[in-house]
């Protein structure tokens, strides 16, 4: 696990020089261990290294046999090794034992055709010497991020935006079309983020840049096809698929800890139970809102070791704009809060790699807002024997159910409607016309729901599957790139820590979309197959557990005066009037202290955009190492 920059450009060497040293400090939390740099006429590539595989020897850039190419790669690879004996057969030479290495000679051999031989997290840049021209690819689900932009001549790549803002060429100007569409879906939801100009590379695709020419193809894509099976046989498949993902995701160099993350909830405590690390992580705060019980009473059954934390609210309110400052663009989803404390937790007890849980409720159906609305589990069985009607009598049906108010209405109608007139993904925070009314005229732009959505809903439409497997699809192109693997990667990067997903897997998912949808998400539950493999390493009340998440206590934050003061200042700033109608914003909070509304969720998105913006625009913020450790050290002594 890795940072890479570079930039592409004809400033003198010298300079280049000077510059990627800037640039690749600014991202030192994510590889504290070694770094590396090269600088010529044309390009300049910087990388810092977090070093699991071939310890010694693995530091990048690494070339080619003849040194015409070289590549900077951030991730991991988990058939690297059957690939390396592949490449050795064919007569490359390996100058490392790397995963790395295998990408390089793997694009020598097979060009731009080499991200389909990759099972793994992963983004990398390679530069071509003789043609000038760079390629880069991220990985199929977006686990991994690649941000780039072209300004004032030059061309930027790298694991983080902030690894640019040192370059005197790079403008740094907000982008406007941001920020309603965020409202709504507490994420960066469009593909040229906060930063104008910076664009993210989407998941599953790859690009070329060549002669001030940027090009872009995706080379991958879910395809929900279930096949005819039993309900046996559908676990059974789960069950090999999830076994096997998890002992290759546990792969390291002897001496690296690989621990794991461990929750209240199905899926970390599967992949635990799968891998039965020597310790195990768990997170809580100080209040009702702590999963910790839980997760000390699975390890002791499971017979492992279990670490847990309290944090105070104090610590963890305080610790918020540098973890904004970590995430490089606003996200308001609080999970991200207490997943910085899991992280450093686990930094703290000497631990590089955790794996983690996230990818089932994607592949699996396991998200109540894909039509999970009752808990009588009789109008759940009516509503699956309508799902069995053609699409047409169903939609109808659905149309008919709209506007109607009786008990279970909710639920047949998110069932059984198209998909694309119930769902938007896992937040709807500020409908586009509430999120109008709290904007000023000129940041109300951007694009719709419909602008985001409707592409993926069209790929979906040509064929007659599910409707729930329509909203797995949405949530894999949009929620979880710009929401789950972000705050996932970010998070633990600040700690210098690296998230392994087994669930995340392309080889996982070739079972997940065969896996007839009414084996997963039915009357019983969601993600119900699913649940019945791991039902075979938990106890049976693990396997059933209902899905929580990271529990935090924003509601409780927001309703004590303390807190409440310290949002409402910074509501109360003048740049605040620039974007928002701050009599309104004002009296929402106001309001929601007072508990007059419940208006925590919009309180929070705007309070973490304003957060992020006046860290990035108006401090100028960056965090030294010394200022790492010191707001370290101050939440450990609170704590």
């Amino acid at each position: 696990m890795c940072g890479i920059v570079a930039f592409v450009d004809n400033e003198k060497p010298q300079i280049k020089d000077q510059l990627i040293k800037k640039m690749k400090d600014r991202i030192i939390h994510r590889g504290p261990d070694a770094e590396g740099q090269y600088v010529d006429d044309n390009v300049a590539l910087g990388f810092r290294r977090l070093s699991f595989i071939d310890v010694k020897s693995g530091n990048q850039p690494i070339f080619n046999e003849d040194s015409s190419k070289a590549i900077e790669f951030n991730g991991e690879i988990y058939n690297f090794e059957e690939l390396r004996e592949e490449l050795i057969s064919k007569g490359h030479t390996f100058k490392t034992h790397a995963d790395t290495e295998v990408i390089l000679h793997g694009y020598e051999e097979w060009g731009k055709d080499v991200v389909n031989k990759l099972r793994g997290m992963f983004a990398f840049i390679i530069w071509d010497f003789k043609t000038k021209e760079m390629f880069g690819a991220r990985d199929h689900f977006g686990i991994k991020p690649l941000y780039y932009a072209k300004m004032n001549g030059t061309f930027f790549v790298g694991s983080e935006i902030k690894a640019f803002l040192d370059h005197p060429n790079f403008k740094k100007e907000l982008n406007k079309e941001a920020l309603k569409p965020y409202m709504t879906f507490q994420y960066p939801v469009t593909q040229e983020t906060f930063f104008k100009g910076v664009y993210r590379l989407p998941e599953a695709h790859y690009f070329t840049y060549k002669d001030g020419q940027f090009e872009m193809t995706q080379y991958w894509d879910e395809d929900f096809d279930p096949e005819d099976e039993t309900f046996d046989e559908a676990v059974n498949k789960i069950d090999n698929v999830v076994k096997n993902s998890v002992k290759a995701h546990t792969f390291a160099d002897k001496g690296i800890k690989v621990g794991s993350f461990l929750s209240a909830g199905v899926d970390s405590s599967l992949v635990t139970a799968l891998m039965r690390p020597d310790n195990t992580f768990s997170i809580g705060f100080d209040s009702t809102y702590d999963e910790t019980k839980q997760a000390r009473e699975l390890a002791a059954k499971m017979g492992l070791k279990n670490t847990d934390e309290k944090l105070t609210n104090e610590e963890a309110f305080h610790a918020f704009p540098m973890i904004q400052y970590y995430l490089d663009e606003p996200d308001s989803n609080p999970s991200v809060v207490p997943l910085y404390f899991l992280n450093k937790l686990a930094k703290d007890n000497g631990y590089k790699a955790l794996l983690s849980g996230e990818g089932a409720d994607e592949l699996f159906a396991g998200y109540i807002d894909y039509g999970f609305n009752t808990k009588v589990k009789f109008i759940r069985w009516v509503t699956d024997q309508l799902k069995k009607m053609p699409r047409e009598r169903r939609y109808k049906f659905a149309k008919w159910l709209d506007g109607k108010h009786f008990h279970g209405q909710e639920h047949m109608y998110r069932n059984l409607a198209p998909a694309r007139d119930t769902f938007i993904g896992q937040a709807y925070i500020f409908s586009p016309e509430e999120a109008a009314d709290y904007l000023q005229p000129e940041f109300d732009c951007g694009p719709s729901i419909a602008d985001i959505l409707n592409p993926l809903f069209d790929k979906m439409e040509e064929k007659d599957i599910d409707e729930v497997a329509k909203k797995q699809y949405v949530d894999l192109h949009r929620f979880m790139p710009g929401d789950i693997c972000l705050k996932a990667d970010k998070m633990s990067m600040a700690n210098s820590v690296e998230i392994r997903v087994p669930l995340l897997d392309k080889e996982v998912m070739k079972v997940a979309e065969t896996t007839p949808t009414k084996y997963l998400f039915n009357y019983k539950d969601t993600k119900w197959a699913f649940r019945m493999a791991a039902n075979r390493h938990l106890p049976e009340e693990w396997a059933t557990r209902p899905k929580m998440g990271f529990p935090t206590p924003v509601r409780a934050w927001l309703r004590e005066k303390k807190y409440y003061q310290e949002v409402r200042e910074l509501f109360e700033q003048d740049f605040v009037k620039e974007f928002f109608d701050q009599e309104k914003l004002l009296k929402l909070a106001d309001d929601n202290f007072e508990g007059k509304v419940d208006g925590r969720r919009k309180i929070w998105t705007i309070y973490t955009f304003l957060t992020w913006y006046k860290l990035y625009f108006i401090d100028n913020f960056k965090l030294d190492e010394s200022g790492i450790d010191r707001a370290q050290k101050t939440a450990t002594t609170e704590a």
